[in-house]
């Protein structure tokens, strides 16, 4: 059987009653196969010698001490034993927090092995937390000294050492166990990977730190291969899905006739990054198979006109296209933009969304069903219920990242086997592109259009923010516009954070003491849907030229005229929503400036300096610090990944995928190309893994799936 196929429960080790039971559910361990994955976080090298003298070079001391005194420090109820020891090398103190009771067993005299993090305080070498136990010869403990010991995560009222109980009980039944190998044996053998068994057992009590490495990368190898595996059949399934069903054109990436007259009247030429962008399209949709690409970009990289093409490929072709937005407001201005640029070339486009009303909509419905709508701009609506499309061949996701995977799959069963491009303005890294979007293809637009300045970003401590609205109202004064963005709506939205500022209370500062010549508007999303379309109207207009708002404007519409953007509270913000917010200017041919306001108590002379101070987190400062030194979303994005994970990552939790033991796809880039490669190679080879060799992957995922499979 393989690791996963053990089904028996938790209360079948020994040790475990209900209490212990109630515990360990908490913490998602029901049954001793998940004991078994729950992999440590850290581990003790209790076997390496590490002196007193030592703890200043070394996370911690491992040592054999003598007592040499007993003392009591505090009084009353904090009264608490100190014990004063020392090895060959240097003395120190042992505070005994919670554990007066050592005080009989730590007599002067008596040796200890100690192990624990040690630092210099008040004149001498201490520690606070340690473990102890008494050498071979004297009365103690089990022996864990001489040993690597895993360190657990921890929830409620579980321990470590109730944790170490149960898993060597746990590995004790596993010992018995016939558990396959999950590696087909020629990777095993050419990576150097350990035994099934052997990879369980050494993960959580290695031998040695040796050890503890293979097992580390044994388990690591097999969690990106399995992933990797899963996502290259997904792929496969996907094509063998639409084999026959449409034939090759034999094109490539060669341009359409509708696409060469778009390309035409444009007044301007394509950078090169879209050129190469339309042509990977092409290739796709003149393929036998369904597309299945994301395009990302930086915001302003023109990924939008890209799309626009595509949709005119499948439209000449007798197809109809939709492009779905995640906000009504975006999805205007694409349906305006469609309108400017497709209509002339005899393109039928329609907007929908849910406050279309019900005598427009009902006509809508109706030309979309018959075919008289070439391209449907709009929101989630899209997708609903008696929307019917007469020959859906494109659906065109905007800002994939909104929306979950249910989503795009109900879109997509709108037609039969649709091509599909995802649109992403937060580009994914590379480590990350090769799991979520593993089965897809990337294009990625690394260039920006000709003209475009970068944004000048600025750092400012709250105490300096006079010198931002003195810059504000100098560009304003000059007949720009700008942005004020804020973390809340109003004081009710988070009556615990009463130090920050909302952006109703600051609309009408702004407004009537800082810049009362000028017009300010707010806009939030308890705004309907129609009186924001009017505020960015007016915004985008020129009639309004401060827009006061929250975060609901990261993804809006472009204002050429706005030259500034002001992120105050700038440290709680995220990355990613920091670069998008700073897009939203320099759309135009003039200078654009983006203000990071943070939160901070001490007073700067030079904000840009980052001489942080005060109440600032660490990963804070770091956020900033990338903000001020990198205009690039791709470099943006990776650092965004190492500061977050993964998991955090926007949109990455909707995809299903990351349910990793300890697998890190950053951290382990080198394994996951590997594993991709090997994974790929065999899937080539052998599509239905009916080689020998390869029946042990199948049988893998027939029996114990090691991943939930979630469809696009």
């Amino acid at each position: 059987m393989f690791l996963g196929s053990i089904s028996r429960p938790i209360t079948s080790i020994q040790g475990v009653g209900s209490k212990t039971e109630a515990m360990l559910k908490k913490a998602g361990v029901t049954r001793v196969v998940d004991l078994l994955r729950y992999y440590p976080r850290d581990w003790e090298d209790r076997n390496h010698y590490v002196p007193l003298a030592g703890f200043r070079t070394n996370s911690r001391v491992c040592t054999t001490v003598t007592v040499i005194d007993q003392q009591w420090i505090g009084f009353g109820r904090m009264r608490t034993l100190k014990l004063i020891v020392r090895d060959e090398t240097a003395q120190a103190a042992l505070l005994c927090f919670n554990r007066n009771f050592l005080e009989k067993q730590f007599v002067p005299g008596s040796r200890w092995f100690i192990t624990g993090k040690f630092n210099y305080k008040y004149g001498e070498i201490q520690s606070g937390a340690f473990d102890y136990e008494a050498p071979d010869g004297n009365e103690g403990g089990s022996k864990s000294f001489g040993k690597i010991l895993p360190v657990y995560p921890l929830s409620g009222d579980l321990t470590q050492k109730t944790l170490r109980k149960l898993v060597k009980n746990a590995l004790e039944q596993f010992a018995h166990e016939n558990v396959e190998d999950e590696i087909p044996r020629g990777i095993a053998a050419r990576e150097g990977l350990l035994s099934k068994k052997d990879t369980i057992r050494a993960i959580h009590f290695p031998l040695s730190m040796e050890e503890l490495e293979k097992a580390r990368r044994s388990l690591i190898y097999t969690e990106l291969f399995y992933l990797e595996i899963m996502i290259g059949k997904r792929a496969l399934d996907r094509k063998s899905a639409a084999a026959d069903v449409r034939p090759s054109s034999g094109m490539g990436g060669s341009l359409s006739a509708l696409q060469r007259r778009l390309i035409g009247r444009l007044p301007f030429e394509l950078t090169r990054g879209q050129g190469e962008a339309i042509a990977e399209i092409n290739a796709d949709m003149n393929s036998p198979y369904p597309m299945a690409r994301l395009l990302q970009g930086d915001v302003g990289s023109g990924k939008t006109l890209v799309a626009f093409l595509a949709c005119l490929k499948t439209i000449e072709e007798g197809g109809q296209a939709t492009l779905m937005a995640p906000t009504e407001l975006l999805a205007r201005q694409h349906a305006e933009n469609a309108a400017r640029l497709l209509e002339p070339l005899g393109v039928r486009p329609a907007f929908l969304t849910g406050n279309v009303s019900s005598q427009g909509r009902r006509e809508l419905l109706k030309r979309l069903a018959g075919g008289e709508v070439d391209l449907a701009v709009g929101t989630h609506a899209l997708f609903s219920a008696g929307v019917e499309y007469r020959a859906l061949k494109l659906v065109v996701v905007d800002e994939q990242h909104r929306f979950g995977v249910t989503q795009r799959s109900q879109i997509m069963a709108k037609g039969s086997m649709p091509d599909l491009l995802m649109m992403s303005a937060t580009p994914i890294p590379r480590s990350l592109a090769f799991t979520v979007f593993g089965d897809l293809e990337v294009s990625s637009i690394r260039n920006m259009p000709p003209g475009r300045k970068p944004v000048k970003t600025h750092l400012a401590s709250q105490s300096s923010e006079k010198r931002v609205y003195d810059f504000v109202r100098r560009e304003l004064d000059a007949g720009r516009q700008a942005y004020f963005v804020y973390p809340l709506i109003g004081d009710d939205e988070s009556p615990g954070e009463s130090g920050l500022k909302n952006a109703v209370s600051m609309a009408e500062r702004l407004a009537v003491e800082i810049f009362p010549g000028f017009s300010t508007t707010l806009l939030h999303s308890r705004v309907d849907e129609e009186e924001k379309r009017r505020i960015m109207e007016s915004f985008r207009g020129g009639e309004t030229r401060i827009l006061v708002a929250t975060s609901v404007v990261e993804v809006g519409v472009d204002v050429p005229n706005a030259s500034c953007m002001v992120i105050e509270h700038a440290e709680r913000f995220g990355l990613s929503a920091l670069h998008q917010l700073r897009g939203r200017v320099g759309r135009g041919t003039d200078q654009a400036y983006c203000f990071l306001v943070y939160s901070e108590q001490a007073k700067h002379e030079k904000d840009d300096q980052l001489d942080f101070r005060g109440s600032l987190t660490e990963e804070g400062k770091q956020r900033l610090k990338v903000m001020l030194e990198n205009s690039d979303g791709f470099v943006i994005a990776e650092e965004d990944l190492k500061l977050r994970g993964p998991g955090q990552i926007a949109g990455i939790e909707q995809s299903g995928y990351l349910k990793l033991g300890l697998a890190d796809p950053v951290r382990d880039i080198r394994e996951l190309i590997k594993a991709r490669e090997d994974a790929f190679a065999i899937l080539q080879q052998d599509p239905g893994l009916l080689l020998s060799d390869h029946r042990v992957i199948s049988r893998l995922m027939e029996e114990a799936p090691p991943f939930e499979e979630v469809s696009l």
